[in-house]
């Protein structure tokens, strides 16, 4: 979604000076993508073996989103709908929730299959226009709890052990948002809880006007220059199931709102969660974590604008260590003739746009980019790249024949850190149809030691995406257990040793777009057999280091321990201090 979106949306470039920065003045110059720039390093060409399969249909998948009959659809009826794997149960298995007008829950078994358990749960008597979710334990009884964010809505989900789910908001103290978007379970303050962030986006009701807007004498949806901001609502979680609303104590109100995109990070190794937001053609904020207040560095950092310095039509956003030099960079997808930015974190809190040097390919200016996440599609130990993209126009053909409202999903082969190479071929038959894309979530959901996807198309059935790849390395997936800290060490930097290599992964949900990604930290290792050390930086502060973890298997990571042990399916007996 961008600024101007109506008009940008159908002008070329030379033209669209006015459309890219504040206050639409004609004499700014036209927004220029980043240069590209050859790589330092020689790049190899993407492995041809990577390969990710649709398989919704025989997964057992049977849901669709439907878009309003009457056209064109507003901007409401665009911004589309996130998707979930967790673990809801506790069995060890990926289970999947899928966001919309109704909400669906579906069991996994752990070997491709999922069983529609919506009724059994007691999510089909929901009511509500939902957009997205986050997924963690926010009273650690041992049990994935969900929070859905929705257009003058929203729901607070407890899991009551695994077999169904209370709708908590009002017992909880959390208030119904103008129009919550991406959401985040993060602990703030190192208390062991989990609290909550909640995004905002415009200020749009049923009398707000215009709901359409002329471009070249076609009526399409008004971009957001047109609304007022909304902003994002902190809650820090008091335990016993209350929440408090500390937005303005927190300075968590300084923002530039029109959130649509929410991860977390420790990135700076201060031991304390910071939040970066994604914000719709205004500039980007990162909120950092001062231990009992947040500063918004954004500008300062360099985050906030493009390469050119231009704010960007920020829709998702998310961590990851793409370069394995220790420290979490990250990525954030953006509107069609916009660099989706890659900013690489040079440390003391400042960030370089690479996405230039790094040569992502000129293919992705043409799409309108929402969920995005990193993933290590071949487990060589170096993060990829999935990007789930769709106009946000219905009728995009019609303001620009060049423009499709339908694009497919693109997948980019990382080269050891030193560039990233369009592998979209990966994605076989139907898995590279075009579509509305809108949130994307990741999880290895048949256990079979590669990461897999899920992805939302806005006006049909969603894409699981099963990997694949034949000539993958060796994994680990590590499931974190809390004792001092939150029970899901959500927030917890590990760095794994593991031949060469040396990685630094972060336990967390969120991030992407309205979406949540399995829990489990899943680590390619490569040609190693085993990981020669895994370190654990707690969110409590202290430090944990298991040796000598063999490969190709799952394990318990436990505050505390010294070993790992095999994967626990918790319950709600386990004491939690």
């Amino acid at each position: 979604m961008t600024a101007c979106l109506s008009l940008r949306r159908s002008l070329p470039t030379v033209v669209l000076s006015c459309l890219f920065f504040s206050g639409c003045k004609t004499s700014s110059p036209a927004i220029t993508p980043a240069p590209t720039v050859t790589a330092s390093v020689a790049a190899s060409a993407p492995p041809t073996s990577l390969r990710f399969v649709d398989v919704t249909d025989t997964a057992g998948l049977v849901y669709r989103w439907v878009a309003p009959e009457h056209r064109p659809l507003n901007i409401l009826q665009t911004i589309g709908y996130g998707c979930a794997f967790l673990d809801y149960d506790n069995d060890g298995n990926m289970d999947i929730l899928l966001v919309g007008p109704k909400l669906a829950l579906y069991k996994g078994d752990g070997k491709g299959r999922f069983t529609d358990v919506t009724h059994a749960a007691g999510l089909d008597t929901l009511q509500g226009d939902f957009r997205g979710c986050t997924v963690g334990d926010y009273d650690n009884d041992g049990y994935d709890d969900i929070y859905v964010s929705a257009y003058q809505g929203g729901v607070l989900l407890h899991n009551e052990r695994g077999v169904r789910f209370t709708n908590v908001t009002k017992a909880a103290g959390i208030a119904a948002q103008p129009w919550g978007t991406s959401c985040a379970f993060v602990d703030i303050d190192g208390d062991g809880k989990m609290d909550l962030y909640i995004g905002n986006y415009l200020a749009f009701g049923p009398k707000t006007m215009p709901r359409l807007c002329p471009v070249s004498g076609v009526l399409t949806a008004c971009g957001p220059r047109y609304y007022t901001s909304e902003h994002g609502a902190l809650y820090r979680n008091l335990g016993n199931g209350r929440f408090s609303d500390i937005t303005t104590t927190w300075g968590a109100q300084k923002t530039s709102g029109k959130v649509l995109g929410v991860a977390s990070a420790d990135y700076d190794g201060s031991g304390r969660q910071s939040l970066i937001l994604a914000n719709d053609e205004v500039p980007g904020d990162l909120l950092k974590n001062a231990g009992h207040a947040y500063t918004n560095i954004g500008a300062n950092s360099g985050t906030a604008y493009d390469v050119s310095g231009n704010a960007h039509g920020g829709m998702g956003v998310d961590w990851g260590d793409y370069d394995n030099d220790g420290k979490i960079d990250v990525v954030l997808t953006t509107y069609q003739h916009e660099p989706k930015c890659i900013y690489h974190n040079d440390g003391t809190d400042l960030f370089a746009e690479r996405s230039g040097t790094l040569g992502i390919p000129s293919s992705t200016l043409e799409n309108v980019a929402f969920g995005v996440k990193w993933l290590d599609a071949d487990n060589d130990g170096w993060l990829d790249l999935m990007i789930a993209n769709g106009h946000v126009q219905d009728n995009a053909k019609a303001v620009d024949p060049t423009t499709d409202y339908r694009q497919p999903t693109q997948l980019f082969y990382n080269d050891q850190g030193q560039s990233f190479q369009d592998a979209s071929a990966a994605l076989i038959a139907s898995a590279a149809r075009s579509i509305v894309g809108r949130g994307l979530a990741i999880g290895d959901y048949d256990n079979d030691g590669k990461i897999d996807a899920l992805v939302v198309d806005g006006e049909g059935k969603p894409l699981l995406l099963h990997n694949e790849t034949p000539s993958s390395g060796h994994w680990l997936e590590l499931t974190l257990a809390g004792t001092r800290s939150n029970r899901d060490g959500q927030g917890a930097l590990v760095t794994i040793e593991a031949g060469k290599l040396t990685q630094t992964r972060q336990c967390t949900t969120n991030g992407s777009y309205l979406s949540a990604s399995d829990r489990r930290l899943h680590v390619g290792l490569g040609a190693a057999p085993s990981a020669e050390t895994i370190r654990v930086r707690w969110p409590s502060g202290r430090i944990d280091t298991f040796r000598n973890v063999a490969a190709d298997r799952s394990f318990t990571l436990r505050e505390g321990a010294t070993a790992p042990s095999p994967p626990s399916h918790r319950s709600a007996q386990e004491e939690y201090p």
